[in-house]
């Protein structure tokens, strides 16, 4: 049987609904678990990070909105994320995480071997945690980072720490999701992820909605996406003092970029696809064959 999900979400759970969550984790059959905003007494928050510590099969686990909600959880969590080897993506958005909490948990998040997304949005996370973070987005020909990080309404992060943020974007070699909104960053600091994003080779998606950001901003942003080649292809500026026409002038040249690139990647295809033509006169047999990705090999005999 393939492995399915468990989704709950604001509810108060009991303690055969936890042995019930925890027998599919050791049985593998739980791919995601969110238990988003559900509340649930300390030894039984305990039982599921066992569980989690178990699991083979468990691929993306939720803990939103105030499931880690002290210093022993964040250490139970840690624990169970030293042993587990298959969590993908991480989400503890709305946690009252701090720095020191994040602390505790970042030696689990280095060395784990799968974890590629992860959520520290409103975890009340400062200066010292963007050190840490920075920590998993490795630069290039390094060990393998986060593909996504969401940071979102963590006011007490300083331009210092952004800084730092933004050269680890800049170096990082897998980082491909970027989400930033609702912090008060400023001219200043959009300017920094400029840069960023302009030396990244691998930054596909940067969300700056509700950053006060104004056409300061913009017109640096605009200025970096006309004249340099990045990887980019979305931009969030919504709920910022910026004009609708830089706004549209920026969807406008990161629209054109991706349909430049689908027309190459067409082009490649097409070449591939006729790379291998074969021509044997003594049988009159004629084999073609495709070396693309997902093409499967055809074979026409004339006979």
């Amino acid at each position: 049987m393939l492995p399915g999900s468990i989704q709950i979400s604001g509810e108060t759970l009991s303690g055969a609904e936890i042995r019930d969550i925890c027998e599919s984790l050791r049985e593998n059959s739980v791919r995601l678990l969110s238990l988003r905003g559900c509340q649930l007494s300390e030894r039984d928050f305990g039982h599921v990070c066992r569980g989690v510590a178990e699991s083979r099969s468990l691929a993306q686990l939720n803990l939103n909105l105030g499931i880690v909600s002290n210093i022993n959880r964040v250490k139970q969590l840690a624990e169970a994320l030293k042993t587990n080897r298959s969590v993908q993506s991480l989400f503890l958005h709305g946690s009252p995480l701090t720095d020191a909490g994040l602390a505790l948990l970042n030696p689990a998040l280095s060395i784990h071997p799968s974890l590629v997304a992860l959520d520290l949005g409103d975890c009340m996370l400062g200066d010292e945690g963007i050190n840490l973070i920075c920590g998993l987005l490795p630069p290039d020909g390094a060990k393998s980072g986060l593909k996504e990080l969401t940071l979102s309404a963590n006011p007490g992060i300083t331009s210092k720490g952004w800084g730092r943020l933004a050269i680890a974007v800049a170096h990082s070699s897998q980082l491909r999701v970027l989400n930033l909104d609702y912090n008060p960053l400023g001219d200043q600091v959009a300017g920094m992820l400029a840069v960023a994003v302009a030396s990244s080779r691998t930054l596909e998606v940067l969300d700056l909605e509700g950053t006060g950001l104004t056409n300061q901003s913009a017109q640096t942003l605009l200025d970096m996406v006309e004249n340099y080649p990045t990887a980019l292809r979305t931009l969030i500026l919504a709920e910022n003092n910026i004009s609708p026409e830089l706004q549209q002038q920026i969807s406008d040249l990161l629209s054109e970029g991706e349909e430049e690139e689908e027309t190459e990647a067409h082009e490649v295809t097409a070449r591939e696809k006729n790379s291998w033509i074969c021509q044997n006169n003594s049988s009159s047999q004629m084999v073609l064959m495709t070396s693309g990705l997902g093409d499967s090999l055809l074979a026409e005999t004339e006979m």
